[in-house]
């Protein structure tokens, strides 16, 4: 229970581009996403995810997040991601998962999404094993990736949602919507040591540079 709760928050968190206090245990200075900001879509249909059924869980094509006390949004603000196409990392399913076992143990409407349930405890997935659990993924990885497991936190997820977007061919403009950077310090989250964005430059460059100069 606790190993599926931090995947569905990791996968939120990168979809999402979340910095730690919207995703991980509330304390006096985080606010994370709760059950009753979520809105789910099963195509055309809106279903708030505390009035959901499982089969609206399953059906569902779209959902949306609302921000209310989050650094760094607009109150109220509402963002919405759809399908992945991947059964496992992908936004909705991850979210629908998290609802679906909040709505099992009967959680009111103001539990944060990073709650689960344990003997009927509640606990709360931290930042702490969302680090453990990137790290641990990096050294199994080994060193192909290009980092090692201390370069990596909770704080990373931002940053690696951001940086993929940007490898998609994403515009700048979007990704700092989707971020919520509201100035260009967006660009100190990406980097120019992605392969899949600087491969093809030095091709491009030798027709780029034939230009003439004007007087």
């Amino acid at each position: 229970i606790e190993t599926l709760a931090v995947i569905n928050m990791l996968c939120l968190a990168f979809f999402f581009l979340c910095r730690p206090g919207e995703y991980t245990a509330p304390t006096g200075d985080n606010s994370p996403f709760r059950l009753a900001g979520v809105t789910f879509y099963v195509d055309q249909q809106r279903i708030l995810a505390i009035n959901a059924t499982t089969n609206d869980l399953l059906r569902a094509t779209f959902v949306t997040l609302t921000f209310t006390t989050q650094k760094n949004a607009v109150r109220g603000e509402v963002i919405g991601l759809g399908l992945s196409g991947d059964p496992f990392v992908c936004p909705v399913k991850a979210t629908a998962s998290r609802v679906q076992h909040l709505r099992d143990h009967n959680a009111p409407a103001n539990t944060p999404l990073c709650t689960y349930y344990c003997n009927d405890k509640a606990h709360y997935v931290t930042p702490g094993d969302i680090s453990t659990t990137l790290k641990s993924s990096v050294r199994a990885l080994g060193s192909a990736i290009g980092f090692s497991s201390t370069e990596v936190s909770a704080r990373s997820l931002c940053a690696a949602g951001a940086m993929a977007l940007l490898c998609a061919h994403v515009d700048s403009d979007t990704i700092r919507l989707l971020g919520r950077w509201r100035s260009n310090e967006m660009l100190r989250y990406l980097t120019v040591q992605a392969q899949p964005i600087m491969r093809n430059f030095p091709s491009r460059m030798p027709a780029g540079g034939q230009h003439p100069l004007l007087p």
